[in-house]
């Protein structure tokens, strides 16, 4: 049993539908139109981060900038996200953080925050109103015209 191989030449190259042609004849494999299952998402690290923005903010020329966007894929919002990050001071922020529920121990903790925090909005309340009371008697002896004595008088009427 005899099998053969067929020799093909370039100029005898069949366009298939996966391929699209571009100009001066030559194909490229057009992109596959099959969307995956599950789109992930680009993170980036911290370092690189830094080494972007440094990268940019060491661009002179017109369009420097831009061929450094191309060259790396990404977009002038990214750097304007990262340069607002690097002011605050955002250390964490520059790092990629892992999405969804928090953890059981920090979900306490922030529980724990909120829980002092409307305590502590109670205590204030709760003083404001002492305070108020403690001026009712100052304010009838002004009234009245009946001077009120002071704790410092009182330890020296020996």
């Amino acid at each position: 049993m005899k099998t053969s191989l067929a020799v093909v030449r370039p100029e005898e190259t069949v366009v298939e539908r996966s391929e699209a042609t571009v100009g001066g004849g030559r194909t490229t494999a057009a992109p596959d139109p099959e969307v995956p299952e599950k789109a992930t998402r680009r993170t980036f690290t911290a370092e690189y981060k830094l080494s972007i923005l440094r990268e940019v903010d060491a661009c002179k020329e017109e369009g420097e900038v831009g061929a450094v966007l191309r060259r790396e894929g990404l977009y002038s919002s990214h750097l304007t996200t990262w340069r607002r990050q690097r002011e605050t001071g955002e250390l964490r922020g520059l790092t990629p953080r892992k999405r969804g529920r928090l953890s059981r121990k920090v979900a306490v903790s922030v529980k724990e925050v909120e829980q002092l925090r409307r305590e502590n909005l109670h205590l204030r309340r709760e003083l404001e109103q002492a305070r108020l009371i403690i001026d009712i008697p100052k304010k009838a002896s002004e009234m009245l015209g009946i001077p009120l004595r002071s704790l410092d008088n009182e330890g020296n009427d020996s």
